[in-house]
């Protein structure tokens, strides 16, 4: 089976920054595209950045130029940079990821635990 468990959330003004991290417990040998998403009260899930193996990247519109998806596929770690943040990235921020062999755990979806990130204005 494969963990995620992600972590750096909190509480800061608008324009400050904040940096996720989401950490993969698995094979060693097992690597994955990894995303997030985040959740705010009353709204559904949306997508917020994905970065593949080969180290390519999509993010929403809404926080182009402003966040930094990244990663250490050594220690299978996904990273979110968020800068400029606004109190609208006000949010459970989760990680993703997408298990399509049987040789690193369950086919299908694993998400994290989600963790809170709050801008005030």
């Amino acid at each position: 089976q494969v963990q995620l468990v992600e972590s750096g959330g909190g509480s800061v003004q608008a324009t400050g920054s904040l940096r996720l991290s989401c950490a993969a417990s698995t094979y060693t040998y097992c690597k994955f595209d990894m995303s997030w998403y985040r959740q705010a009260p009353g709204k559904a899930r949306e997508f917020v950045s994905g970065i593949h193996l080969d180290g390519s990247t999509t993010y929403a519109d809404s926080v182009k130029g402003r966040f930094t998806i990244s990663q250490n596929n050594a220690k299978n770690t996904v990273y979110l940079q968020m800068d400029s943040l606004k109190p609208e990235d006000t949010a459970m921020y989760y990680c993703k990821t997408v298990v399509t062999t049987i040789f690193c755990g369950r086919k299908g979806d694993y998400w994290g635990q989600g963790t809170q990130v709050t801008v005030s204005s």
